[in-house]
């Protein structure tokens, strides 16, 4: 299949990778020069701007953010008039979705992943796919080559991405939690691992206490596997559809000041993981 793939960061490398090695014909195009050379010495082919990338079959972007996404789209040389089915990976709100579907005529697909880079790499993500069916047939080989699994969600693109953000805000619950035990747990003489050992050989364990968990145990923080600051863009992305869906979610201010406390004391280059480091300062734990 020709597929367009805009967006190499940590994560549209992995996956870009992954197509090529599955015998796509890829064409990549990212806004910052030199993250495209591994895949264009793979077999990749570089595009010189996102329509261009997008004159195949289908074309997915994987950014940062609603506004990397409406510029790649909607933008100079964008792909909003391309004749590709663009299918979005990216974390975004449920109402650009909306405008995307709209602005595609319905020729839309929203398929946000979970799964770090590791998982990225190792074509194991887990992928939430909405759209029209006959559109999610067409990306079926596409999401068995990134992904270990597909999870349709309907014929509304945006509830995968209210199914990601509220999955994002699990996971950063989760850390919460488990950063806030461990801190009960270290001020009372029993070591961080062997709370996580019981916890984890007992009744949690599932994926994102094992590995969140050995992240905080082992202060791996730096470099981020996920940034602070973009898991901050999701609990925002999570604050507005909550409030537009009149939602508490007391938990939600917590993690986003924990957050906020994060990239203030440790920089915008540490993991969301780094919550951790915020609940220790408050037990003043050093």
């Amino acid at each position: 299949m020709k597929v367009g793939f805009i967006g190499l960061g940590q994560m549209g490398r992995a996956m870009a990778g992954n197509l090529v090695k599955a015998g796509h014909e890829v064409t990549v195009w990212n806004r910052s020069p030199g993250r495209d050379e591994a895949l264009v010495a793979a077999g990749a082919k570089r595009a010189a701007t996102p329509a261009e990338a997008a004159q195949g079959d289908v074309v997915m972007t994987m950014l940062a953010d609603d506004k990397a996404v409406e510029g790649v789209v909607f933008g100079e040389n964008g792909i909003a008039d391309a004749p590709a089915l663009h299918v979005g990976h990216s974390t975004i709100s449920p109402a650009l979705a909306d405008r995307l579907t709209q602005a595609h005529g319905g020729a839309y697909v929203s398929a946000p992943v979970f799964g770090r880079p590791p998982a990225a790499e190792a074509a194991k993500l887990f992928v939430a796919a909405a759209g029209p069916e006959e559109h999610l047939q067409r990306c079926a080989p596409l999401f068995e080559a990134i992904g270990q699994r597909v999870f349709p969600l309907g014929d509304k693109p945006s509830a995968a991405n209210v199914v990601k953000i509220s999955g994002n805000f699990m996971i950063m619950a989760a850390v919460e939690s488990l950063a806030e035990a461990m801190a009960l747990a270290e001020k009372s003489g029993v070591e961080r691992a062997q709370l996580l050992e019981v916890l984890t050989g007992t009744i949690f364990g599932a994926p994102v206490y094992a590995n969140y968990g050995a992240m905080l145990v082992e202060d791996r923080f730096k470099p981020a596997g996920f940034a602070a600051p973009l898991g901050l863009k999701d609990m925002t992305l999570v604050a507005d559809a909550a409030a537009k869906a009149r939602v508490p979610m007391p938990v939600l201010g917590v993690v986003r000041d924990h957050l906020l406390d994060a990239i203030a004391n440790e920089g915008e280059d540490v993991d969301w993981a780094g919550v951790a480091l915020a609940v220790r300062r408050g037990a003043g734990i050093r």
